[in-house]
């Protein structure tokens, strides 16, 4: 009997690799000759960076960046062996990393992001698989692009501070400076957000309330990314704030889409296809799965759900 065991992570507690043994463990009890395959799972939020350095080998390396409101923190991201790196936003642009009184998408920035995607430029990695959930930002990628060489420059010609309130004071984006190494670089963004940059469904709306977004900032964030995409649609003849996705992590989704031609791929689907889970399912005949909590989400393009229908398809 062949027994494929493809859980995600227990948030907290156990890596999907350690869940997937733990399973194995009990598996051989029952069949102790059983073939079994462990594929460690993720859907692009936390765990996507070990889950796959463990299904598809590489390491761990750890960077210091600049986190979200200015300080330093050290990020971890992965690099697999075929150099791809796998980054997690939230790893250097993360709610968590900001005490909850100084919560403020006004000034949180994504610079440490592209603090990360340059280490892995460094590395000399030709495609990048990005997480960009749990994001303390509303900047639309602003910071990320300021880290990545982009210059965005108000009415007099002078640099913008971080954060996504300064966004309203945007005159002029200069790309002349871009890091040229990104021409030759694939993205591929792992999002399972469907929100569009502004509106009542928008980034600030939806988002910025738990980022410590008054009603009123809400307004003023939302109006300051829609002037951010006046802007790109002026300089660069793209408008992408109405692409699905385009406001997730704040904005960053479109700040990915139009300046690093990200590709957008459900989360599950990206871990899916980079680990190769299908070929093994093919002739499998039992497949475990599992996430922390099973409850309404599971069924929102998470992993038991992205393993379960693709296990259907092979009866």
């Amino acid at each position: 009997m062949k027994v494929v065991i493809a859980p995600q992570g227990f948030k907290g507690n156990l890596t999907a690799l350690e869940v997937g043994q733990a399973m194995e463990k009990g598996i051989r009890k029952v069949i102790p000759d059983a073939e079994t395959v462990i594929k460690p799972m993720a859907d692009g939020g936390e765990g996507t960076v070990q889950a796959l350095v463990d299904a598809l080998g590489g390491k761990i390396i750890a960077t210091e960046v600049t986190d979200p409101i200015g300080g330093r923190v050290v990020a971890q991201w992965g690099l697999l062996k075929d150099r791809t790196a796998v980054i997690e936003m939230a790893a250097a642009s993360g709610l968590p990393l900001v005490p909850k009184a100084k919560r403020n998408p006004l000034v949180t920035t994504t610079y440490g992001t592209g603090e990360l995607i340059k280490t892995a430029l460094d590395y000399d990695c030709r495609k990048l698989i990005i997480g960009i959930g749990g994001s303390a930002t509303n900047d639309g990628g602003a910071g990320m692009l300021q880290a990545l060489g982009v210059r965005l420059l108000d009415a007099r010609g002078k640099e913008l501070p971080f954060g996504g309130g300064a966004l309203v004071r945007l005159e002029h984006i200069d790309i002349s400076g871009m890091d040229p190494r990104l021409k030759d670089f694939e993205v591929i963004l792992a999002c399972d957000v469907n929100n569009p940059l502004c509106g009542p469904s928008g980034a600030s709306a939806v988002y910025g309330p738990q980022k410590g977004a008054t009603p009123e900032l809400v307004k003023q964030l939302d109006a300051a990314l829609a002037h951010y995409a006046d802007v790109i649609r002026k300089d660069l003849n793209i408008d992408l704030r109405e692409v699905p996705g385009a406001g997730a992590a704040g904005g960053l989704g479109m700040g990915l889409m139009v300046f690093l031609k990200a590709k957008m791929i459900p989360g599950i689907d990206v871990v899916i296809e980079a680990t190769k889970l299908v070929d093994v399912l093919k002739d499998a005949d039992l497949v475990f799965t599992g996430e922390g909590r099973i409850d309404f989400q599971s069924v929102c393009g998470k992993v038991p759900t992205g393993v379960a229908l693709n296990a259907k398809k092979f009866g």
